[in-house]
């Protein structure tokens, strides 16, 4: 008779098994949800680590931008006194050179005078006086060595400014080239960004680099060759004033008061010139505030007419919540968020209403102000036309009329007269 295979090894009674599957199913549940939290916070990591990303990278690129603008506002002011430098460098040079060719011309004066002097020393007998003649002479050899120490001495100075001008600026164009590479390395850095071919790990790019200043050490030390440079210039423009005078005082009292009215056309002038260019930098700043100001005036009306339409919104709600039926009427928090909600923006109209009116009347004032800036700029530039006028007719005392022909210095922006004019021999 045949008999039932049983398969040997352990069995599970029916417990044991739905135990075994709800353990799983449980288990199951419980994995997919660690996976769903830790999922939702490395998303929520992920935003907030590339948002952070984002901002400080932002902030490190402004950062740079104002550090180049900066850098860049130096280069410039460097660049213009190098120019400024440069310019006064050529016009002591200049003037040197006017006083030696002035002691040249001394030479022959002084040859005649002791010239002179020797003939009457054949005078005979009686002749042999201490006359008036002799006096004047002699006067005149004291004279003219005087002014020769005198020139002598101003052209020694004008060899010890042109030294310091040019030592001063030496450090004003290693700063300027500084500078340039600076600003050069920074736009480079402005430039990079994630897919960059250039990028790449450093080693301990934290660090202190050796040699680094401090921001005010590096603002103080081109303030101070800028200062420097302007401080010399200053001394130099003094010195040429001072050599031009001493050549002036061999001609007579007539030149001497030519050349002081010239002088102080010349510094009313620059006067004038510094006035005008101070009102046109400020007409244009005016300009550009104007404009901003009715920008921000439209803006203003814009944010007005927005909030308008918000409080025309919560108005609305509130007047239609008016009519629910019955003790649906209640004053839930929806009616106090909305009653809060229409005093905030009516305080928020108000204030922004007042703002418009501060703005436009600050706005009227600009345009008043522009309006009495270009008035005396008109004015302004009448004066100096007129002074340009004196100074081609004053040239009429050393020239002749049908040979004028104005000619404009470009460092002094003043007329000059003729060399062979102004290194004229009494």
């Amino acid at each position: 008779m045949a008999s039932l295979s049983v398969k040997p090894g352990q069995r599970f009674t029916l417990p044991d098994w739905q135990n075994n599957s709800l353990l799983i199913s449980a288990d199951a549940e419980q994995q997919r949800y660690n996976s769903h939290h830790i999922r939702q916070e490395g998303r929520a990591l992920r935003n907030e680590t590339g948002n952070q990303a984002k901002w400080d990278e932002q902030n490190s690129r402004t950062h740079l931008k104002d550090r180049i603008a900066c850098v860049d506002k130096w280069r410039e002011a460097l660049a213009r006194c190098l120019t400024e430098t440069d310019s006064e460098i050529d016009a002591l040079t200049k003037v040197k050179e006017a006083a030696e060719n002035a002691i040249q011309a001394k030479n022959l004066c002084l040859d005649v005078a002791i010239e002179c002097l020797t003939f009457r020393e054949s005078r005979r007998d009686i002749d042999v006086v201490r006359d008036p003649v002799e006096e004047e002479l002699l006067r005149e050899v004291k004279v003219i060595e005087k002014t020769k120490k005198e020139l002598q001495q101003r052209v020694d100075d004008a060899f010890r400014q042109l030294c310091l001008l040019k030592e001063a600026r030496q450090l004003l164009l290693s700063d300027h080239q500084h500078k340039v590479e600076a600003l050069e390395l920074d736009r480079q850095c402005m430039s990079f960004n994630p897919t960059s071919g250039n990028i790449s790990f450093k080693v301990n790019p934290t660090r202190i680099p050796d040699g680094s200043t401090a921001l005010s050490e590096w603002e103080q030390n081109s303030r101070c060759n800028k200062e420097r440079a302007e401080a010399e210039i200053k001394a130099s423009i003094d010195l040429r004033g001072a050599i031009a005078l001493s050549i002036a005082q061999t001609n007579n009292e007539l030149d001497a008061q030519r050349i002081a009215t010239e002088f102080a056309l010349r510094k009313r002038m620059r006067d004038m010139e510094a006035a005008l260019n101070e009102l046109r930098w400020q007409e244009q700043n005016t300009l550009d505030e104007i404009a901003e100001m009715e920008e921000e005036i439209r803006k203003l009306e814009e944010d007005i007419r927005k909030r308008t339409l918000d409080l025309k919104v919560a108005h609305t709600r509130l007047e239609t919540r008016t009519y629910r039926p019955h003790i649906e009427l209640c004053r839930d928090q929806a009616q106090y968020g909305l009653t809060d909600e229409v005093q905030q923006l009516e305080g928020i109209i108000c204030a922004l209403q007042q703002k418009r009116t501060e703005s436009q009347d600050a706005l009227d004032a600009l345009y008043r102000q522009l309006h009495r800036i270009r008035t005396d700029i008109g004015y302004k530039t009448n004066s100096l036309q007129l002074d340009n006028k004196c100074m081609d007719t004053r040239k009429k005392l050393v020239i002749p009329v049908e040979k004028f022909d104005p000619e404009v210095d470009a460092v002094n922006r003043t007329r000059n007269l003729p060399r062979n004019s102004q290194l004229e021999l009494a």
